[in-house]
């Protein structure tokens, strides 16, 4: 068990790893009255190929992991939400490009909804019947997902990025592909990335730290477990931008076009403390590029150019990474024309001063403390960052370490000609 405190948040960590190898971090917050939970497996939908038996590689169906999650909440006489509605818990879950993450806040009976969040998760149930049923149920959501413009224009420029990696396939999947799914299938993907030592569990709010860990400890110390095996993946890191489309147009039945530039990430990013510096470094220079206070934005603001769906990102994942920058506008070529000009020469921007970099810290970590408030963020970013060895409570001294030499030299590395790709929504045609 290793306990860490950190000053500069007044939060304190305790982390222990079971005998099965299921790693557990307990945050105290005595003066909540909520408590939140988040059961953590590192796989997600770009996990379509691996080896079952370590050796072989089988491609299974895309949208299977999102499939998973919507299917082990049924079990052969019960549904886990009905047992989480009993105690007055409010559940969730969802899938991401690596993680499949599952979910509880509560008031009270924090115990009895961690057993139910633990044995659900840990005990599958698939038949032929409920997975048929299933494969209506997420075909019909697949298929509403195509009338959303945000959705579809956050898919069309990961396609443009990424044609060759599964990170643009849809984590639903398609109709036809999940449509191949069979319970055999999801049994083996559980027996494989839902073993105890490739999952977390995170707990934060008013609890015993010690009491949450030993009825932990004993619930899992009851259960048989497969014997662990080594998880042998078939999708390896996408970095090279020659297969990037270069630019793509849908038309869907919207009343203004949009615009997104994407940025290919061209290096490995590890899940340490220094590759997540490297990330607040892109995503700080992002800021102060383009950020509502720049005169950048005031300027595209005001000659109507951009409006307040203007927005940027950067994303790093297992084996990807893309930034990206846009939003509704009525000129899109204008509008992309401009972002590409200002990311091609970032290093001559008036924005990237020394003091508006200390600006955007300031404000960075304003509403980094303010994000302390809510358990449930704190929790789910202590997942994301779970699978390495960064933390979320590290964030002031990383951030503070970032220099305008570090925005300057990071430049040259991410925004290049080669790594950019344009995706244009217009309105349909009458």
């Amino acid at each position: 068990m290793k306990t860490q405190y950190f000053s500069d948040v007044d939060e304190t960590v305790i982390t222990t790893t079971l005998s099965n190898g299921l790693r557990l971090q307990v945050v105290p917050r005595p003066a909540y009255h909520k408590s939140y939970a988040i059961m953590t497996t590192d796989y997600g939908s770009i996990d379509t190929q691996f080896a079952p038996d370590g050796k072989q590689m089988v491609t299974y169906p895309a949208g299977i992991a999102h499939f998973l999650e919507h299917k082990l909440f049924e079990k052969e006489d019960h549904d886990a939400f009905d047992l989480f509605g009993e105690t007055g818990a409010s559940a969730n879950a969802f899938t991401s490009a690596t993680k499949t993450s599952f979910l509880f806040s509560t008031t009270t009976q924090l115990t009895k909804n961690l057993q139910i969040l633990l044995d659900f998760v840990q005990t599958p149930f698939f038949s032929k019947a409920s997975v048929a049923k299933e494969q209506g149920i997420i075909g019909s959501e697949i298929q509403m997902y195509q009338d959303d413009p945000g959705w579809r224009g956050y898919a069309g420029l990961l396609e443009n990025l990424f044609p060759n990696h599964p990170a643009h396939v849809d984590v639903a999947g398609t109709v036809a592909s999940i449509a191949q799914i069979t319970p055999e299938m999801l049994y083996t993907i559980h027996r494989v990335f839902y073993q105890p030592s490739n999952m977390t569990l995170i707990v934060v709010g008013n609890i015993d730290a010690d009491a949450i860990m030993a009825f932990v400890a004993a619930n899992q110390a009851a259960k048989q477990f497969p014997a662990p095996q080594a998880i042998v993946r078939g999708v390896h890191a996408d970095l090279q931008t020659d297969d990037i489309v270069p630019y793509r147009q849908l038309e869907m039945p919207i009343s203004r076009p949009k615009t997104l530039v994407g940025i290919k990430g061209q290096v490995a990013i590890p899940m340490t403390a220094e590759g997540w510096r490297y990330q607040l470094t892109i995503r700080l220079l992002l800021e102060v590029l383009f950020g509502d206070s720049s005169q950048l934005y005031q300027d595209w603001y005001d000659r109507g150019l951009i409006d307040d769906s203007f927005d940027f990102d950067f994303t790093n994942q297992r084996s990807f990474s893309y930034g990206l920058v846009g939003g509704d506008t009525d000129d899109p070529h204008a509008l992309s024309d401009a972002i590409k000009h200002v990311l091609l020469n970032a290093a001559t921007q008036p924005d990237l001063t020394r003091d508006r970099v200390a600006l955007i810290k300031r404000a960075s970590l304003g509403k980094y403390y303010a994000g302390l408030n809510g358990l449930n963020g704190v929790a789910n970013q202590l997942s994301a960052l779970s699978f390495g060895q960064a933390s979320l409570f590290d964030f002031p001294e990383i951030l503070s370490s970032i220099t305008l030499a570090d925005l300057q030299a990071m430049i040259d590395q991410v925004f290049q000609a080669k790594a950019l790709t344009v995706l244009d929504m217009i309105p349909e045609a009458d």
